[in-house]
């Protein structure tokens, strides 16, 4: 019996293929699907329009977009129906033969079918398009070709990809034909979405979880250090002895402390860094007025801001504490780069 060899990261095997041929190849590739997608520029007509309109209709009507495919087609159509629900219209896609057994009963008059087949005449999705067809379900196919295919003959609106040759060495799997449908498909819950005025607030409702989630959230709501609670301000005439000694009441202080100007604005800065540089090099300016040696003119950040402005803010200014000010510049509280560690939208370096 013989025993199975192991693979040897540090000594791979013996390439019989020629590198270059093969990253020319690579690249010839992608060329073909990236030149699939730009000949669907010239091809777009009227009938994009109106398909835009059935799915605004559909959704304004509080009905669903069905989106049906065979194959690769359906595993494209489950893209595009996930894209059309986090953009704020209602859809989920349907399996054209378990639709003819049963599903059918899932499916509204005021739902319409987005029909995914390449030739255009895959049985079981020509076959559930004819059904709903006869029952006043608006229908939107795309195919290849120019239109000539029993799907496209059926549908209310048809769009087609044209003829689009499939990158690789032969035609077994689809490429290029799917990655211009799944583009297409993105591009009509994009403009959906733009006409239905789909707002940030609404995305970010949809999407509360993992780091997209955490990045669409209100920087308010993650906010450790609050003004009025464990986040006292200092005036800028106090010394920073004095300022130092009005915060060691709190326990866990804040790395920072937001310094206001007589009207109650934020006028500067004073963190942990400032404090070592000061008790190093003049520990008598302990006794200073703080505004000598804060920060001035910090970069802050408004109330209504979303954490991913306050990233945006770290990744760009290197900034590990942002004051959070009202409309009016006053403090709301005091973001800490630790904060959006813990949200895991930013790594940290140590």
């Amino acid at each position: 019996m013989s025993v199975p060899q192991t693979l040897d990261a540090s000594n791979p095997p013996t390439r019989a293929h020629n590198e270059a041929e093969e990253r020319a190849f690579i690249e010839h590739v992608l060329q073909a699907e990236a030149n699939a997608i730009g000949s669907l520029v010239g091809r777009l007509g009227e009938s994009i329009h109106r398909a835009i309109d059935l799915i605004e209709a559909t959704a304004a009507s509080g009905g669903s977009v069905l989106v049906s495919g065979l194959g690769k087609s359906g595993l494209i159509g489950k893209k595009i129906s996930a894209t059309l629900a986090s953009l704020g219209v209602p859809s989920h896609d349907v399996h054209p033969a378990e639709a003819v057994h049963g599903d059918l009963g899932r499916i509204r008059t005021n739902d319409c079918l987005l029909a995914l087949s390449n030739s255009g005449e895959t049985d079981e999705v020509v076959a559930l398009t004819a059904i709903l067809r006869q029952d006043g379900v608006p229908i939107i196919s795309i195919t290849g070709g120019n239109g000539s295919s029993t799907l496209s003959r059926l549908a209310t609106v048809s769009l087609t990809l044209g003829t689009i040759t499939e990158a690789g060495d032969s035609v077994l799997a689809p490429t290029c034909s799917t990655t211009a449908t799944l583009a297409l498909g993105d591009a009509l819950a994009l403009a959906v979405s733009r006409r239905l005025a789909f707002t940030q607030e609404e995305f970010a409702r949809r999407h509360p979880g993992g780091m997209l989630g955490g990045l669409l959230r209100p920087i308010t709501e993650v906010l450790r250090f609050t003004a009025g609670k464990n986040l006292p301000t200092v005036r800028s005439t106090e010394t920073v002895r004095e300022a130092l000694s009005r915060v060691e009441s709190l326990g866990r202080r804040p790395g920072a402390l937001i310094v206001v100007d007589a009207s109650g604005t934020v006028s500067g800065l004073f963190t942990d860094s400032d404090l070592r540089r000061l008790i190093l090099g003049d520990p008598k300016a302990m006794d200073a007025p703080i505004e000598r040696v804060m920060t001035h003119s910090p970069r802050v950040l408004r109330s209504d801001a979303l954490v991913r402005d306050a990233v945006r803010l770290v990744q760009e200014y290197r900034a590990d504490e942002i004051p959070v000010v009202d409309q009016d510049g006053r403090p709301v509280g005091l973001l800490d780069v630790q904060d959006l560690i813990a949200l895991k939208v930013v790594r940290s370096e140590s």
